[in-house]
Protein backbone atom coordinates (compact mmCIF):
# COMPACT_ATOMS: atom_id res chain seq x y z
CA UNK A 1 0.00 0.00 0.00
CA UNK A 2 1.87 3.35 -1.21
CA UNK A 3 2.23 6.11 2.06
CA UNK A 4 -0.05 9.21 2.51
CA UNK A 5 2.78 11.74 2.83
CA UNK A 6 1.38 14.65 4.97
CA UNK A 7 3.02 17.63 6.39
CA UNK A 8 2.71 18.66 10.14
CA UNK A 9 3.28 22.38 10.35
CA UNK A 10 3.65 22.05 14.68
CA UNK A 11 5.82 24.06 17.07
CA UNK A 12 4.84 22.12 20.21
CA UNK A 13 7.24 19.03 20.43
CA UNK A 14 5.31 16.74 22.81
CA UNK A 15 2.55 17.67 20.00
CA UNK A 16 4.60 16.58 17.37
CA UNK A 17 5.33 13.58 19.27
CA UNK A 18 1.69 12.50 19.61
CA UNK A 19 0.97 12.91 16.61
CA UNK A 20 3.78 11.02 15.26
CA UNK A 21 2.61 8.01 17.78
CA UNK A 22 -0.67 8.62 16.72
CA UNK A 23 -0.21 7.92 13.08
CA UNK A 24 2.04 4.83 13.04
CA UNK A 25 -0.90 2.85 13.10
CA UNK A 26 -3.34 5.09 10.61
CA UNK A 27 -4.55 3.34 7.52
CA UNK A 28 -2.94 3.79 4.81
CA UNK A 29 0.24 3.93 6.42
CA UNK A 30 1.89 7.55 6.61
CA UNK A 31 4.44 9.30 5.50
CA UNK A 32 5.32 12.56 7.86
CA UNK A 33 7.41 15.52 7.50
CA UNK A 34 7.56 17.87 10.22
CA UNK A 35 7.99 21.75 9.78
CA UNK A 36 8.12 23.69 13.58
CA UNK A 37 6.75 26.82 11.40
CA UNK A 38 5.17 28.43 9.01
CA UNK A 39 8.91 29.96 7.52
CA UNK A 40 9.88 26.11 7.40
CA UNK A 41 7.10 24.95 6.29
CA UNK A 42 7.46 27.00 2.86
CA UNK A 43 10.98 26.14 3.06
CA UNK A 44 9.80 22.34 2.64
CA UNK A 45 7.07 23.14 0.02
CA UNK A 46 9.07 25.84 -2.25
CA UNK A 47 12.50 24.29 -3.55
CA UNK A 48 15.43 26.69 -4.24
CA UNK A 49 16.76 26.78 -7.86
CA UNK A 50 19.31 24.29 -8.01
CA UNK A 51 18.07 21.84 -5.22
CA UNK A 52 15.71 18.96 -6.05
CA UNK A 53 12.27 19.86 -6.08
CA UNK A 54 10.26 18.99 -2.98
CA UNK A 55 7.94 16.08 -2.43
CA UNK A 56 4.29 17.80 -2.46
CA UNK A 57 2.56 16.55 0.34
CA UNK A 58 -1.35 14.94 -0.31
CA UNK A 59 -2.35 16.99 3.12
CA UNK A 60 -1.32 19.54 5.53
CA UNK A 61 -1.91 19.64 9.11
CA UNK A 62 -1.20 22.84 10.35
CA UNK A 63 -1.62 24.20 13.80
CA UNK A 64 -2.25 28.34 14.34
CA UNK A 65 -0.08 29.40 17.23
CA UNK A 66 3.49 29.44 15.93
CA UNK A 67 6.32 31.70 16.14
CA UNK A 68 7.68 33.37 12.88
CA UNK A 69 4.54 32.71 10.25
CA UNK A 70 1.97 31.44 11.82
CA UNK A 71 -1.03 29.06 10.35
CA UNK A 72 -3.17 31.53 9.74
CA UNK A 73 -0.28 33.46 7.45
CA UNK A 74 1.01 30.16 6.36
CA UNK A 75 -2.91 29.09 4.98
CA UNK A 76 -3.11 31.93 3.36
CA UNK A 77 0.21 31.86 1.45
CA UNK A 78 -0.57 28.28 0.74
CA UNK A 79 -3.85 29.09 -0.92
CA UNK A 80 -2.50 32.28 -2.91
CA UNK A 81 0.37 29.88 -4.21
CA UNK A 82 -1.15 28.27 -7.60
CA UNK A 83 1.04 25.15 -7.05
CA UNK A 84 -0.03 24.36 -3.54
CA UNK A 85 -3.40 25.53 -3.44
CA UNK A 86 -4.99 22.43 -4.27
CA UNK A 87 -3.48 21.01 -1.30
CA UNK A 88 -5.96 20.11 1.51
CA UNK A 89 -5.23 22.05 4.97
CA UNK A 90 -6.57 20.50 7.96
CA UNK A 91 -6.13 23.03 11.05
CA UNK A 92 -5.11 20.87 13.70
CA UNK A 93 -5.52 23.13 16.91
CA UNK A 94 -5.99 23.69 20.29
CA UNK A 95 -7.92 27.55 19.88
CA UNK A 96 -11.68 27.02 20.22
CA UNK A 97 -11.85 30.25 19.11
CA UNK A 98 -15.02 31.51 17.21
CA UNK A 99 -12.69 34.03 15.11
CA UNK A 100 -9.89 31.73 14.53
CA UNK A 101 -12.33 29.26 13.29
CA UNK A 102 -13.85 31.70 10.81
CA UNK A 103 -10.34 33.18 10.06
CA UNK A 104 -9.54 29.95 9.01
CA UNK A 105 -12.51 28.90 6.90
CA UNK A 106 -11.90 32.59 5.22
CA UNK A 107 -8.46 31.80 4.07
CA UNK A 108 -10.02 28.32 2.82
CA UNK A 109 -8.90 25.91 5.27
CA UNK A 110 -9.92 22.72 4.10
CA UNK A 111 -11.65 21.77 7.75
CA UNK A 112 -11.09 22.38 11.14
CA UNK A 113 -10.10 20.43 13.40
CA UNK A 114 -10.28 20.94 17.21
CA UNK A 115 -7.11 19.06 19.52
CA UNK A 116 -8.71 16.66 21.57
CA UNK A 117 -6.81 16.70 24.86
CA UNK A 118 -7.20 12.52 25.68
CA UNK A 119 -4.92 10.73 23.64
CA UNK A 120 -7.26 8.10 22.64
CA UNK A 121 -9.73 10.88 21.16
CA UNK A 122 -6.36 12.64 19.66
CA UNK A 123 -5.31 9.41 17.94
CA UNK A 124 -8.95 8.76 17.17
CA UNK A 125 -9.19 12.15 15.70
CA UNK A 126 -6.29 11.81 13.06
CA UNK A 127 -7.29 8.52 12.11
CA UNK A 128 -11.10 10.07 11.02
CA UNK A 129 -9.05 12.77 9.15
CA UNK A 130 -6.39 10.67 7.56
CA UNK A 131 -8.93 7.78 6.77
CA UNK A 132 -11.46 11.11 5.19
CA UNK A 133 -8.76 12.60 3.08
CA UNK A 134 -6.64 9.73 1.95
CA UNK A 135 -9.76 7.27 1.40
CA UNK A 136 -13.11 8.88 0.75
CA UNK A 137 -12.46 12.40 -0.48
CA UNK A 138 -10.58 12.15 -4.08
CA UNK A 139 -7.41 14.45 -4.55
CA UNK A 140 -5.84 15.38 -7.38
CA UNK A 141 -2.55 14.21 -8.54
Amino acid sequence: MKSFDILIVEDNEGDVEMTQRALRTAQPPCSLTVAHDGVHALDILRHEPGKEAPAIPQLILLDINMPRMDGKELLAVVKSDSRLRHIPVVMFTSSESPSDIRECYERHASCYVVKPFSSRKYTEALHDVVAFWSTTSRLPN
